[in-house]
């Protein structure tokens, strides 16, 4: 009974968050400002997915970029196809294409857009994450071959200019179902969507990390060689993990894309999968709310410092990630549970197992051990 009503009280906190910003951040927010929280808001979808891999299973991905930028072009691509019947992409014509490449084809329906914005990236992260699950490779090697594979799409994007207009990437558009892409009202609707999406991808990430499978998740973050000694196999696991991840990461990536009128290969950029990586270090691993709170925090300071600091915002930056590095390590709301305080009053998850050192077997063998 605790239980439920803790729940519906998480529920109602939530839903009263998201109805907060749809209603009353437009009126406090200018055009602008609302446009820069709908484009953050889009990039904490992308951060939960993060969470939900590196925080709870332990597989720190340095490539989640591929995935966010699948999901902007995939809609991208969509929004580009709005022209006249028998017209082409404007880019095509500057470098001589003459007919539309077949795969852009399916890009002419709606619903198969959608489609693709979730299942490329998911179905992409999952077949990666099956070959290298399956050899056991983890730590840090899994995170050098994502981090490898987003050197290999940043090539493949940025030099292909023809299909993709390469390094400007896909820009400039006009009409989505007749209503004009960068008309106010037009940018609140996504908006509004991006605020559900949001709350939706908690909800799910939520019920995935509760209950028997999130602490499995746990388990296996903790000690995987111990887990597939119980009997389970946690290559199946991960790679399910990794594959959800990785289609959250494009849902994000296609709200970011419609609202900041372009995709680019910069997307897929190394960096850009560090920053992400860094927002949730911010906010806290393990704790979902962390991470929507990070990477809010994160961008808001890189715009505040930005816009009254141009010169030297940059060192304010590093000096914000030392700190939070060095005196919270476990996050801004890590530290505010060590201190008793969880807005959802949850219960705290305990260690999958205790340490061998305060085992009281363990204690016992090495007292008795010789006698």
């Amino acid at each position: 009974m605790r239980k439920r009503g803790g729940l519906l009280i998480e529920v109602g906190v939530v839903v009263t968050i998201a109805l907060s910003l749809i209603i009353i951040m437009p009126v406090v927010l200018s055009e602008f400002r609302l446009n820069l929280l709908g484009r953050f808001l889009a990039l904490a979808i992308a951060a939960l997915g993060i969470d939900l891999i590196w925080g709870y299973t332990g597989l720190l991905s340095l490539g989640h970029g591929i995935f966010f930028g699948l999901g902007g072009y995939a809609i991208a691509m969509y929004l580009k196809l709005q022209v006249p019947t028998g017209e082409l992409p404007d880019f095509m014509g500057l470098y001589g294409v003459t007919e539309l490449p077949a795969f852009w084809q399916p890009f002419y329906s709606f619903p198969l857009t959608i489609a693709a914005v979730v299942l490329i990236p998911g179905l992409l992260a999952g077949l990666l994450g099956y070959l290298v699950f399956r050899n056991r490779l983890k730590g840090v090697y899994f995170s050098i071959l994502t981090q490898a594979g987003t050197i290999v799409f940043f090539n493949f994007f940025n030099g292909q200019q023809k299909l993709f207009n390469g390094t400007n990437g896909l820009i400039d558009f006009t009409t989505l179902f007749g209503a004009t892409v960068s008309d106010t009202k037009t940018q609140f609707v996504f908006y509004t969507l991006t605020v559900v999406f949001l709350a939706a991808t908690y909800g799910i990430c939520r019920w995935l990390t509760s209950g028997r499978f999130g602490r499995l998740l746990i388990a296996i973050r903790d000690d995987e060689s111990r887990v597939r000694f119980s009997g389970y196999d946690p290559t199946d696991f991960k790679v399910l993990v990794f594959g959800v991840s990785g289609a959250i990461a494009g849902i994000a990536g296609a709200f970011y894309t419609i609202q900041s009128g372009s995709v680019s290969p910069r997307a897929m950029d190394i960096a850009f999968s560090i920053e992400m990586v860094i927002w949730v270090a911010v906010g806290g691993r393990a704790t979902l709310i962390g991470a929507i709170v990070g990477t809010l925090l994160v961008n808001y300071a890189r715009t505040f410092l930005s816009e009254q600091f141009a010169e030297i915002w940059l060192f304010f930056q590093g000096a914000l990630f030392l700190i939070v590095v060095t005196v919270l390590p476990d996050g801004i709301v890590g530290w505010l549970r060590s201190q008793n305080f969880s807005l959802f009053k949850r219960r705290q998850e305990i260690a999958t197992y205790p340490a061998l050192e305060e085992d009281p077997e363990v204690q016992h063998e090495r007292q008795n051990i010789g006698n």
